[in-house]
């Protein structure tokens, strides 16, 4: 047995990245599992069965996220050209204001072009060209993950009796009522995750709208609806959405992007440290102490997927811990 388990464990190991994906695929089928419910036994529309087909019920929150990401691209793209335009005819003079300012400050010794910089910063053409395609191949490498991700949760939905029928005849008949009821806790709380996801993206976004206008700051509608979705991944979320705002504030001076700076320094600061723990603790039943705990452990783990996963999993064994001391 020892030989078996050390030999199963070895294989989890060398499939552990499509272990990832069966993993995060479970938990969007069973988050999205209450809502797929709602939507298949409507009763608005007057139609002559009483339930919509389950895949046309799975089908509409997927529509609805490719419809809103759609919607972001459509309005993010052309005030985004426009202002990169107006930031790259910018940029050599900005650089040039920087390095004079450090020079004189004696932080800097020597003043380079923009041009200089880039070369001198810049690897040698094989190492440049190894690196471009290793991004490549990675962002290619996540879109397939997401696509593969997305279309395995819509199968778990559609054979999500079957499967919850399947886990239950695992148990011995006496538990199986027990093993049922913390199903469909861990469904609840799956469920409020994704919710409490949502509410913290509407909080960031609203905030940053409110923030960046008063900053003074243009298209600041459409970068709050970046940071808005940016909060939804969790550690390079908000740092990733950032760089279209403080992009914006550069075109009109370097004092405006200290304070939109500061005041996105501020927002994530109270957004890790308050929101998140609170808004977690309240929508999925996990105290703040475990919130940050679990994302401290799941960043380290697994980096930004680690992180994302950190809360869902953690409520996942907040209900077995419980199960086991109610059983001791």
């Amino acid at each position: 047995m020892t030989a078996f388990v050390a030999v199963m464990l070895w294989c989890a190991y060398l499939v552990r990245d499509a272990l990832l994906i069966i993993y995060v695929s479970g938990l969007l089928a069973i988050g999205f599992s209450p809502l797929v419910r709602v939507i298949e036994r409507q009763k608005v529309l007057p139609i002559r069965s009483a339930r919509f087909p389950r895949w046309f019920a799975i089908l509409v929150p997927y529509v609805a996220i490719v419809g809103t990401v759609a919607l972001l691209i459509v309005l993010i793209w052309p005030p985004l050209v426009d202002q990169a335009r107006a930031l790259w005819a910018q940029l050599p003079d900005m650089f040039d204001r920087a390095q004079r300012f450090l020079v004189s400050r004696g932080l800097l010794n020597e003043h380079l072009t923009l041009g200089e910089a880039m070369a001198r910063a810049t690897a040698t053409e094989t190492e440049t060209v190894g690196r471009v395609a290793g991004a490549v191949a990675g962002v290619a490498g996540g879109l397939f993950g997401l696509i593969t991700i997305l279309i395995l949760s819509f199968y778990i939905l559609i054979d999500a009796d079957r499967l919850r029928a399947s886990m239950l005849r695992l148990f011995p008949p006496a538990e199986r009522p027990r093993v049922a009821a913390a199903s469909r806790e861990v469904t609840v709380k799956l469920s409020a995750w994704l919710g409490g996801q949502v509410l913290l993206g509407a909080a960031i976004g609203t905030s940053t709208a409110i923030g960046l206008w008063a900053l003074g700051i243009p298209f600041f509608y459409v970068l709050a609806l970046v940071a808005g979705v940016g909060e939804l991944i969790p550690v390079v979320g908000p740092i990733l959405s950032a760089i279209p705002a403080l992009a914006v504030a550069l075109t009109i001076s370097l004092q405006k992007t200290l304070f939109v700076l500061i005041f996105l320094v501020v927002q994530q600061q109270l957004e890790n440290h308050i929101l998140v723990p609170r808004i977690m603790s309240r929508q999925v039943g996990v105290s703040p102490v475990t919130v940050i705990v679990a994302l401290l452990i799941g960043g380290s783990l697994l980096g930004i997927v680690g992180a994302i996963l950190a809360v869902p999993t953690a409520a996942i064994l907040q209900v077995v811990l419980h199960e086991f001391v109610k059983e001791e």
